[in-house]
């Protein structure tokens, strides 16, 4: 079963629950106070406005109790996805390095964007080839990935950025980059590659009536 965990100010959950019941997995609701059910073979932290981005986007959802479990679930080796919020939240509880933060134009984006797949050899972009190009739909405020020069330059020797924003063609520019991430980045893995969180909405373009299913191999992730 595939956990999606909700917490207050949560709206991409159900989103979730459907994107991930269509490619044929058992995925329930979680209610954060409720604790992890001990048989979840992955867990979703889906997008929204936890806690209603106080203090920092998913600063406060980081620190409720449900997070050290699934900490403790990730160390040992359940895949976990954070999408958007979830993405905040992620990073905000050390499940991957680095923080999301305002973008640079300084307001709300929603739009779609293309991302070139950075590492293709990772759970949740096998479904693609190194260099491919997909296109997502953000809907962020804080958006923006920032890390110090020397820890990002780590990261991509080590192979761990999953997405970078693109053009259609697939090259990075700085005019390809929504929010103003430090080397466009859009996607990361943790210090093990079945933890992973991005930005852009891999549920929301993993259905047919939705008209794009680009989302669709990252969701299926959970199944390696």
């Amino acid at each position: 079963m595939i956990a999606v965990i909700q917490f207050g100010g949560s709206n991409c959950d159900r989103d979730s629950v459907r994107a991930l019941e269509s490619l044929g997995f058992d995925a329930e609701l979680v209610w954060h106070e409720d604790g992890l059910p001990s048989d979840v073979d992955g867990i979703m932290l889906p997008g929204g406005f936890s806690y209603g981005d106080y203090l920092r986007a998913g600063a406060m959802a980081a620190r409720s109790p449900i997070m050290a479990d699934i900490r403790a679930a990730a160390a040992d080796g359940t895949p976990v996805l954070g999408v958007c919020n979830g993405a905040q939240i992620g990073c905000e509880s050390a499940l991957t390095p680095g923080a999301f933060t305002t973008n640079e134009s300084a307001r709300f984006q929603c739009e779609h964007v293309y991302l070139r797949v950075e590492n293709a050899e990772t759970p949740w972009t096998s479904h693609y080839e190194a260099g491919e190009v997909v296109e997502l739909p953000i809907a962020h405020g804080e958006g923006r990935y920032e890390i110090d020069d020397e820890r990002l330059d780590e990261l991509e020797a080590e192979d761990r950025v999953l997405f970078k924003y693109c053009d259609e063609d697939g090259s990075v520019t700085p005019e390809a980059n929504p929010n103003g991430s430090k080397h466009n980045v859009a996607g990361i893995v943790g210090e093990d590659d079945h933890v992973a969180v991005m930005m852009p909405h891999p549920e929301r373009a993993s259905l047919e009536d939705l008209g794009r299913t680009d989302g669709e191999g990252v969701l299926e992730g959970f199944a390696q």
